[in-house]
């Protein structure tokens, strides 16, 4: 018999749908359907597009090609949307205050062409960022380490050599050192993406400091680690790559005592057929925000996670960090219903998922969006 709970609906704080330059893995049409489908009625879209977000009138063009598209489609999705960081836009930031959630600085370089991998032009975002209350989303992975790592590696690599192309060593570092810049500029720092017990506790200790940083982590790191790329292959393939079980160990110990403070997708689809080129030709990036809370009521079901934490990491905490107003938009869940991914019924334009074929209690059923 069905069991039917209401609560208040997701925010995704980390996605990438794609517009503009990148319509044909995604658009804000097929997104905002996979959104409703998760229980999202909320998303914090990410700047690498093509041309990359890094202006004013650039965060403006992008707005008015998403109002278009919803309306177009007939879709009501709420949205915020982050400036790129450059290495010469810093007077953007001010210009762009009122318009944007957030500023997002690439430490190190990923999917698009934003990287500021220098540490004085990284300090002066740091700063600016403070000054002007604006908090800060950083990808932290540092060059200089990748590049050395890339450097040192000999031979073909493959996907089972992406954890030692993009190792664990430069998130740490780059968590270390935008945390130390964060306590010495007074800046909100959030950090994506948290994949290592090492970050983890990085960010136990500075919040214990009163620094004010932020952790997010997502679903594929909660729920597959470098052990599931013998089925994944290429589908497995983000940056930061997937890691251990004990790293997984450690991202739920701190969502259990409160050092990770939110969850994101990082929803970042490619085509199939990307993702079937060879290794090093294949993107780096998966779907995310239409399993969004099916895997976390999977969890719940599994008492691992309470439906007041999913409400406090996926929403409640993303309104406090980033000052969001409250709405009261709500998902209805089936917290009984059985139901296996299947890529054919993903409403992304990618049309996958990692988790195809995994088995999950507890779906989404009528996502509302309420003026």
């Amino acid at each position: 018999m069905p069991r039917f709970v209401t609560i208040p609906a997701l925010i995704d704080p980390h996605v990438h749908f794609r517009t503009p330059g990148f319509e044909h893995k995604e658009d804000w049409g097929t997104a905002g359907h996979a959104a409703l489908m998760g229980g999202v009625t909320m998303v914090f879209d990410m700047p690498n597009t093509t041309p990359a977000t890094t202006t004013l009138e650039l965060v403006q063009q992008k707005k008015s090609i998403i109002n278009q598209t919803l309306e177009k489609y007939k879709r009501t999705l709420r949205y915020h949307v982050y400036l790129g960081a450059s290495t010469d836009n810093i007077q953007e930031i001010s210009r762009a205050k009122k318009e944007i959630v957030g500023v997002k600085l690439f430490m190190g370089a990923s999917t698009g062409s934003l990287l500021v991998d220098d540490e004085n032009n990284q300090a002066e975002i740091f700063q600016e960022c403070a000054r002007l209350k604006i908090p800060l989303a950083v990808h932290a992975e540092d060059e200089a380490t990748l590049q050395k790592a890339k450097t040192a590696f000999t031979g073909a690599p493959t996907i089972f050599n992406h954890g030692t192309l993009r190792p664990r060593d430069a998130a740490i570092v780059a968590t270390e050192r935008a945390i130390r810049m964060a306590e010495k500029y007074g800046t909100t720092l959030y950090v994506l993406h948290v994949s290592t017990k090492e970050e983890i506790e990085l960010v136990r200790s500075a919040k214990k400091q009163g620094i004010a940083v932020y952790a997010e982590v997502t679903p594929h790191h909660l729920f597959l680690t470098e052990d599931d790329l013998h089925n994944l292959g290429n589908l497995g393939k983000m940056n930061p790559p997937l890691r251990t079980g004990a790293d997984q160990t450690a991202l739920w110990a701190g969502i259990h005592d409160g050092t990770v403070d939110t969850i994101g997708t990082d929803h970042a689809p490619h085509t199939l057929e990307e993702k079937a080129l060879p290794y090093t030709e294949a993107p780096s990036g998966v779907p995310g925000i239409e399993t969004y809370l099916a895997l976390l009521l999977d969890a719940h079901n599994k008492r691992q996670i309470s439906l007041e934490q999913i409400t406090r990491l996926c929403r409640t905490n993303i309104q406090k960090i980033f000052k969001i107003l409250d709405n009261n938009d709500t998902v209805t869940i089936d917290v009984d219903a059985v139901k296996t991914i299947r890529n054919e019924d993903m409403t992304t334009k990618c049309t996958w998922s990692p988790f195809a074929g995994t088995t999950l209690k507890g779906w989404p059923i009528i996502t509302q969006i309420k003026n």
